[in-house]
């Protein structure tokens, strides 16, 4: 395993990912915004219909900064980020980001988390409930909804994160390898659940920043009921599994 003053000899390379389905209506604007911060962007799409993966493919043809993981089998959105942060790695990142493809979060927001790895942190959460951060969302019905589940995961994983379900995150390579992301387990978005829980236990630093969450303009979300049930059976899951001493391993 690589030492942490290992990951600091050479100049930052930041790779943003993108786990992505249906998002033509978003990703071409905001790979270009990332790009023109100076981030690498891959994308791991799950063979959208709509034709994202097409858009992605034809601007990493004209721009080695941009890369595509077209994934056609065991889709979803825990195992395309799972998928990327292995990628990610592979490009020699030094910096991870992760982020939703929907502009609900900003790029504007970015360099405040890549900020707060260069001051040490180990992993840096985009936080909508700690202080200059909002929930810009209209509807106070998704906005309870979300604090109830961030509360819920708080407690059951028994991490102090505030903003536990964000997927705004930003991550150090020597972070990345210690979370060993080839391992994770998650099919949905209990992932960030997952990635914190792991982050936790090996001790990592763990800081917020406050960023601004805005509702999705274009495009439809594929967060439904049924998913954000099996969220909170998974929060569960990977409590229990800590507790025996399984949350690395294949058991279980």
């Amino acid at each position: 395993m690589a030492s942490e003053s290992d990951e600091k000899m050479s100049a930052p390379r930041t790779v943003v990912t993108l786990p992505t389905y249906n998002e033509s209506e978003n990703i071409g604007e905001l790979v270009a915004a990332l790009r023109a911060l100076g981030c690498e962007v891959l994308v791991a799409d799950d063979n959208s219909p709509d034709g994202t993966w097409k858009i992605v493919e034809s601007m990493a043809a004209e721009d080695d900064g941009v890369h595509l993981l077209l994934r056609k089998e065991k889709k979803g959105r825990g195992y395309a980020g799972a998928e990327a942060f292995v990628e990610a790695l592979k490009l020699k990142a030094d910096r991870i980001v992760e982020m939703d493809a929907d502009f609900s979060h900003r790029p504007d927001d970015l360099p405040k988390l890549l900020a707060a790895l260069d001051a040490g942190a180990h992993v840096v959460v985009g936080s909508r409930f700690v202080e200059g951060g909002k929930d810009d969302r209209p509807q106070a019905s998704r906005q309870w909804l979300t604090r109830f589940s961030a509360f819920y995961a708080r407690k059951l994983l028994g991490v102090q994160m505030r903003d536990t379900n964000s997927g705004y995150r930003a991550y150090t390579a020597y972070a990345m390898k210690l979370i060993e992301p080839k391992t994770l387990r998650s099919a949905g978005p209990s992932i960030v659940h997952e990635v914190l829980l792991r982050a936790h236990r090996r001790g990592l630093r763990i800081v917020e920043v406050p960023i601004l969450f805005v509702d999705r303009e274009r495009g439809e979300s594929q967060l439904t009921l049924g998913r954000l049930i099996q969220g909170f059976i998974m929060v569960a899951k990977f409590r229990r599994l800590a507790e025996r001493g399984l949350l690395w391993s294949t058991d279980g």
